[in-house]
């Protein structure tokens, strides 16, 4: 399955009664494993979840940590880029060249990289 199709798919179940912006996320492992992840959202709105979240997660719970490709999908009239917190998520996990494709549900796409996403991230080299 492409990240593509993953993110469309999983972006169907994403939980999201408040807002009603649903938006699904799929990222690759340089294995070729594909983790996907949708946003739940929760009526306390700060206690909800970023789809990128969801697909990092669900990457790292497989036993893997590392991203070759990410893509993220969302029923808006631009593609939608991730919000600081999932930049800094995809910097934790990806390294600066690794694509990050936006995309709406309409086939609108842009491509990025996490390091044009987060110049300047937080990382290791700091502690």
């Amino acid at each position: 399955m492409s990240l593509k199709e993953a993110a469309l798919k999983v972006r169907e179940n994403a939980y999201a009664p408040y807002s009603n912006f649903k938006v699904g996320a799929a990222v690759r492992t340089p294995s070729g494993e594909v983790f996907a992840g949708c946003n739940v959202e929760n009526v306390a709105y700060p206690e909800g979840t970023c789809a990128e979240a969801g697909a990092i997660a669900a990457m790292v719970a497989a036993g893997e940590n590392k991203l070759a490709e990410v893509y993220v999908v969302a029923s808006s009239p631009q593609p939608v880029p991730p919000c600081g917190g999932c930049r800094q998520k995809l910097a934790e996990f990806g390294d600066k060249d690794v694509v990050v494709t936006m995309a709406t549900v309409d086939g609108v796409e842009t491509r990025t990289t996490i390091g044009e996403l987060l110049p300047g991230a937080f990382d290791a080299s700091f502690m």
